[in-house]
């Protein structure tokens, strides 16, 4: 199996259950961000984050900010949005600029407050495992 992790960083722990699915369903090592956990060679990285008033969290543009672009060859985004209209773009900018491909990106249905309560539900935690085997049988 290629080389594999998934990180994430969350205010909600909607992104941990995310992240922790993923992890469990691709058999690889979950992190969270705040741990700061070394990144290296690794073929795909999945990063799941919340977006909260529209950006993504301040611990998740440090720790893509401190990634070796020559270490990571490629990233997938999961973005847990009560919207689901927000993308991690500044993520992805970061990303590009250290020359690490994303592959793709899934907005996960968040919620906030009462707002969608209930969300991520295990409907959407199951659509994000299924991303994820979509893209590692894609490599």
């Amino acid at each position: 199996m290629q080389s594999v992790r998934v990180v994430y960083a969350t205010k909600t722990r909607h992104s941990k259950k995310i992240a922790e699915a993923i992890g469990s369903a691709l058999q690889v090592p979950v992190s969270n961000v705040t741990d700061r956990p070394a990144v290296q060679e690794v073929e795909l990285l999945f990063i799941v984050g919340g977006i909260y008033g529209g950006v993504s969290l301040p611990e998740l543009l440090d720790f893509v900010q401190n990634l070796d672009g020559d270490q990571v060859q490629r990233a997938a985004l999961i973005t847990s949005c009560a919207s689901k209209k927000h993308r991690q773009v500044q993520v992805r900018r970061l990303l590009e600029d250290k020359g690490i491909h994303v592959v793709d990106e899934l907005l996960c249905q968040g919620s906030f407050l009462l707002y969608k309560w209930g969300r991520p539900n295990r409907s959407d935690v199951q659509s994000a495992v299924n991303f994820a085997r979509s893209l590692l049988e894609g490599l």
